[in-house]
């Protein structure tokens, strides 16, 4: 009898035998993304956790230099809706891509040359080619000829202004005032310096949107109805000439 082992017969549809597949089904990119995090860490006292503290750090620094930054109230001339110590959330991106401050936004602004070597905060009440006058009959700011009433958001028992004003706000600057009106250092008191006490657009630095502390006064920062029904620019020249004369009943 025949014993020597027949070779059996093997399915040819079935790849040869070899080694066992162990190659990672991740790409090259997959792979060297996954083998970074170990690399990086092990160069940082603390390993993974400095490297995740360091990127919410470097996150937060973004956040800080391209999007919203903190603020906080340095007095109380925006009462009584900011108050000395309130901490506001500042919009860098507002007028990033679109239109400029609007009336009624409050603004931070960096004053250096302007105001002085700070950033402040106020309210905007005219934009470039407004005419801004204080105060009319009635005891009222007038933008382009129409009567604001500020009743909202002035301060209790403030005027509109102690100082009478009458300017035309050049392209590209704002007219600003704070809200606490008695308490407050704004365009009305630099309208004979350099500027004129005009803001540049290009050194506002964004919108204060919110109050995030403290708690108990968070909230969210809206443009007053009050500047609404204020006409465009070009309106002023006639309109205004107009409105005045009719509300002092000359016309």
């Amino acid at each position: 009898m025949d014993t020597e082992a027949q070779p059996t017969e093997r399915d040819r549809s079935l790849p040869p035998p070899g080694p066992e597949d162990t190659s990672d089904p991740r790409g090259p990119e997959e792979r060297s993304r996954s083998a970074l995090v170990p690399r990086v860490s092990s160069w940082l006292p603390g390993g993974r956790t400095s490297l995740t503290l360091l990127l919410c750090l470097l996150f937060l620094l973004a956040l800080n230099t391209f999007v919203v930054r903190p603020f906080e109230i340095p007095s109380g001339s925006m009462e009584p809706v900011l108050r000395a110590g309130d901490r506001v959330l500042v919009n860098k991106l507002a007028y990033r891509f679109g239109d400029g401050p609007d009336r009624g936004d409050v603004i931070v602004f960096d004053g250096t040359g302007y105001f002085g070597e700070a950033d402040y905060i106020k309210r905007v009440v005219g934009v470039g080619g407004d005419h801004v006058v204080c105060c009319e009959r009635e005891g009222r700011i007038r933008v382009n000829g129409r009567s604001v009433d500020e009743s909202g958001f002035l301060f209790p028992g403030d005027s509109p202004s102690s100082v009478p004003f009458d300017v035309v706000v050049p392209d590209g600057r704002l007219f600003v005032l704070g809200d606490h009106r008695a308490g407050s250092s704004d365009s009305r008191d630099r309208l004979g310096s350099p500027g004129g006490g005009m803001v540049p657009v290009d050194e506002v630095i964004g919108r204060a949107d919110a109050i995030v502390w403290p708690l108990d006064r968070a909230t969210w920062l809206h443009r007053p109805d009050a500047y609404a029904r204020v006409p465009g620019r070009e309106t002023d020249t006639a309109g205004a000439d107009t409105a005045r004369r009719a509300e002092d009943g000359h016309g």
